[in-house]
């Protein structure tokens, strides 16, 4: 949405697993079945109770093993979406339990009323926009085994004219053994696809972009910059009172 309402702010746009939709009402959602995730997670307290039977960390869990497959989660009607994981099951051979601390830590302070709230719960919100444009270079990174394929018409869309109409500057690029996590299951891979794009398209915020790719295992995240590197377009005046702002 930022690259269509302010497209002079955006140089490029990287995107895992979401082609570009409005939100609104969508015939898609409508044709899934009651029990889909993202409708039992728009209902208000739906989900809060559901995942207020288990701590955090479990949460988190039974989330990354659900969304691991190949079939978006839905529930019968006497389930909810948290019943459908068996509690012998095992993380996701990529996903290490030092990861699932650090992410279940987070969520502990945060809550999860942010993450229901967006997307879910704004989903069928009408935006307003009726002749979206995204003009930004932009690259899609879809695993094939990512289970948003599966929803109705979402893999015809994502191959589309209508698509290419919207962003008509997309490349759209399928990992094999991706799935809907596949930045953390193929990290290499996307890395190096990203990289490719932005080298591609030689944005100005290429070293901001290729921070957030990841370091060595020596390297802290200030050393990824080169200290020769100039400054993006902000001015030195503004970076200096961001400096001054953030400290104070």
């Amino acid at each position: 949405m930022i690259a269509v309402l302010y497209p002079e702010r955006v140089a490029g746009i990287v995107s895992l697993g979401v082609p570009f939709k409005l939100p609104g009402p969508s015939d898609a959602r409508d044709l899934m079945p009651e029990g889909f995730y993202c409708k039992r997670w728009q209902e208000p307290g739906r989900a809060e109770a559901d995942f207020g039977r288990f701590d955090v960390k479990t949460v988190i869990k039974n989330i990354y093993i659900l969304f691991s497959g190949t079939k978006p989660p839905t529930a019968r009607e006497d389930q909810e979406i948290m019943d459908l994981v068996d509690p012998s099951t095992p993380l996701p051979p990529w996903l290490s339990e030092e990861d699932l601390a650090v992410y279940a830590s987070s969520y502990l302070k945060s809550g999860f009323r942010y993450p229901l709230q967006v997307p879910y719960r704004t989903l069928g919100i009408d935006c307003g926009i009726t002749n979206p444009k995204v003009e930004a270079p932009t690259l899609l990174i879809m695993g094939e085994k990512d289970y948003a394929l599966s929803f109705p018409v979402n893999a015809d869309y994502i191959k589309s004219d209508k698509l290419k109409h919207i962003v008509p500057d997309l490349e759209t690029v399928f990992v094999e053994e991706g799935n809907h996590f596949v930045h953390e299951k193929l990290p290499e891979q996307v890395n190096e696809l990203m990289i490719n794009f932005l080298n591609k398209h030689d944005t100005d915020r290429k070293n901001l972009y290729i921070l957030y790719s990841g370091t060595k295992e020596d390297q802290e995240i200030m050393d990824l910059i080169d200290l020769c590197t100039s400054s993006p377009p902000s001015s030195e005046e503004d970076l200096a009172v961001y400096v001054v702002s953030e400290s104070g």
